[in-house]
């Protein structure tokens, strides 16, 4: 049987629940790992009883349990996943772009057209399915959109 391992915790039990209630996805099974750490006490608690606790694979608590004991809770809860992309187009290709969905006699009818035209207008090289969903995400679009026979049809049946 493995033995218990003590960390001393300096934070207190009411300080790291409300830590708790404020943390995300990633950091809850940490808090929960050090709440269970300060319960233990002096005698410590062993790596698979804090994965039961915690929810967590022994792993991660072994390298939570680390990162506390060299750079406390900061350490513990800085976590290092990818997060904000920026964004491919610049705020004045944003504002054109808007303007040629939002405009109803446009000639684009499809992605691959408004992928042709991205590279003709702003000189880019986006892949499709990257295109697609930067458009759906940002502008609404659909992909399947009952569309008139030409557009120059539309506004021909207005004037007459």
């Amino acid at each position: 049987m493995a033995q218990a391992l003590y960390i001393p915790v300096k934070e207190s039990i009411k300080y790291l629940k409300q830590q708790l209630r404020k943390s995300n996805t990633v950091t809850f099974p940490r808090l929960r790992m050090l709440i269970e750490m300060k319960k233990a006490g002096k005698s410590g608690i062993t790596k698979r009883e804090l994965m039961e606790k915690a929810g967590s694979c022994s792993q991660s608590i072994h390298t939570w349990r680390t990162n506390y004991k060299l750079g406390g809770l900061s350490s513990l809860l800085k976590h290092n996943r990818g997060g904000y992309k920026p964004n491919s187009f610049t705020p004045t290709e944003l504002s054109k772009l808007d303007k040629l969905v939002h405009n109803t006699e446009n000639n684009i009818v499809g992605y691959k057209e408004l992928q042709r035209w991205v590279k003709k207008e702003f000189n880019k090289e986006i892949k499709y399915n990257t295109l697609l969903k930067f458009m759906v995400s940002h502008f609404k679009t659909k992909i399947k959109v009952a569309r008139k026979v030409h557009v120059l049809t539309h506004i021909a049946a207005n004037v007459v």
